[in-house]
């Protein structure tokens, strides 16, 4: 692949600078992606402006892109049926009664459980965090951006931690393919490696058992506190404020089952819909059907994982969750079918920022791409490096990427064939090297403004994208800062 050298780390870093500093965040990512396409069209800032408008548009000739892109619209649908419904106000009211939430402390636990024991897809259970999660803690005074925090950190780190899904497949797939012998146990034995996940899912625990917070995440839950506002002004939620603040229809009743049925229904056909779409591909790759035992039988469950599409998965379980949402409704008498028609539309049009921002994110990703942004820094390590300082360089390079680019796969895709040599040349432990290159590829992913799950995670809490990312990155740094101590440490002792 071509590269552009440090000309192809300016669109990203100024794309997320710009973001931070001046939170416009459409404008900042159109400025990045612009510059891309200035360099890759010779300096020439009309073609560049071209080329860029272009690249928007074939955001679309990506399949993939173009079901996460409907499935966060989708999103909007699904809440305004169960808040419309009664089902959010009811959960709440039922949490409240029973006495399960007493206080912030337990409201915290019952994001960070829920973030802990759904493994199986990272966008999937950021949302079902933040649909079960925003109304009470809007209920109970404590800040959007907490939630966020708690949501977004309990995703790509668990999902990394417990790999029975697209994440662990998708890895085995790439140590495969480099010839590493037993790559599922070599993922098994990383786990326990992982530092910077493992770290991260603590960090949050220990922030929520703590009364201790610091930065700008302090000024947030004292603004609520004090000034009883869950959103500072000037705040931009990457949630239509029409959409969270849908009251239920007057006169009803209001069943917490309108909300709880549909998102388990949601989360239970994930895991189903990424066996089928892995049958669907390993049967069109043999030019045969394949019956599910038999796909077993050749790659094992994660194998079927591996071949699924995780963006159809979540936008087939979407759909079911809206139908479902909207077949209760009828059978309660609660709307008629235009009723239905017309919610779904207004919650897909709550998320039409949220769809645009994704939209940008997904050109400046191809942007760098184009630019060759990952591969020329993941070349910057293919030096001779001390066997000792390989797992914290390999940490810090991938976390660079990661955060650069906003893919935690796409970073996995790059640093993993440049990794596992390096491992074997310089004899250093697989697993340790591994767990460097998924660690710092989940920091990217965790904490990157340009991630999709850092923009789910602003989109479930309905908070502004850029307090999000402003609040949660001092103690994503936190986690990096020592993971990256221990893999030095752990460095210096085992080669």
């Amino acid at each position: 692949m071509e590269t552009y050298g440090w000309l192809s780390l300016l669109p990203p870093l100024l794309a997320i600078g710009l973001a931070i500093k001046t939170r416009q965040v459409f404008l900042s990512l159109g400025a990045g992606i612009w510059l891309g396409w200035i360099v890759l069209s010779h300096w020439n800032p009309l073609q560049g402006a071209a080329a860029m408008l272009q690249s928007i548009v074939m955001v679309f000739q990506d399949p993939g892109n173009t079901r996460v892109i409907i499935f966060s619209a989708l999103v909007g649908s699904l809440i305004a049926l169960t808040q419309r419904s009664g089902g959010i106000d009811g959960f709440v009211e039922y949490v409240l009664n029973k006495k399960w939430i007493k206080s912030h402390k337990s409201a915290h636990m019952l994001a960070w459980t829920l973030g802990v024991v759904i493994f199986i897809e990272s966008s999937i259970k950021i949302l079902i965090v933040g649909s079960v999660c925003r109304p009470l803690y809007d209920k109970m005074g404590i800040s959007r951006e907490k939630l966020a925090y708690i949501a977004d950190s309990t995703s790509a780190p668990i999902c990394m931690l417990i790999p029975l899904n697209a994440w662990g497949a998708f890895t085995i797939g790439l140590l495969t393919t480099q010839g590493v012998q037993n790559a599922t146990q070599v993922l098994i034995k990383s786990i326990p490696l992982n530092f910077y996940s493992i770290i991260a899912v603590l960090t949050v625990l220990f922030f929520i058992l703590t009364p201790f917070d610091f930065g700008k995440m302090r000024k947030a839950e004292k603004r609520v506190r004090e000034e009883g506002k869950i959103l500072p002004d000037g705040a931009t939620p990457m949630m239509d404020e029409n959409l969270t603040g849908l009251k239920a229809k007057a006169g009803i009743k209001k069943l917490a089952r309108n909300m709880i049925v549909p998102v388990v229904v949601m989360s239970l056909f994930m895991p189903i819909a990424l066996v089928i779409t892995g049958l669907q591909s390993m049967s069109a790759a043999a030019g045969a059907k394949i019956a599910l035992g038999e796909a077993f039988r050749q790659v094992g469950m994660l194998g079927v994982l591996a071949e699924g599409s995780g963006s159809t998965a979540v936008f087939w379980s979407v759909m079911l969750a809206i139908t479902v949402a909207g077949l209760m409704t009828r059978f309660q008498k609660t709307f008629s079918g235009k009723e239905i028609i017309e919610l779904i539309l207004k919650g897909a049009g709550g998320m039409i920022s949220l769809a645009l921002l994704m939209m940008l994110a997904f050109s400046l990703g191809a942007t760098c791409k184009a630019l060759g942004t990952g591969a020329f820094v993941a070349q910057g390590i293919s030096g001779t490096l001390p066997a000792s300082l390989v797992p914290l360089i390999v940490f810090l390079v991938a976390a660079f990427i990661a955060f650069s680019t906003g893919t935690s796969f796409g970073t996995f895709a790059l640093m993993i064939p440049l990794a596992v040599p390096l491992a074997i040349n310089l004899g250093v432990p697989m697993p340790l090297v591994v767990s460097a290159v998924l660690g710092g590829g989940v920091f990217g992913d965790h904490c990157s403004p340009i991630s999709d799950t850092t923009i789910v995670a602003s989109m479930a809490s309905a908070c502004d994208h850029i307090d999000h990312v402003n609040t949660q990155l001092p103690y994503a740094l936190i986690s990096a800062g020592l993971a990256s101590i221990i893999y030095l440490i752990v460095g210096l002792i085992a080669v």
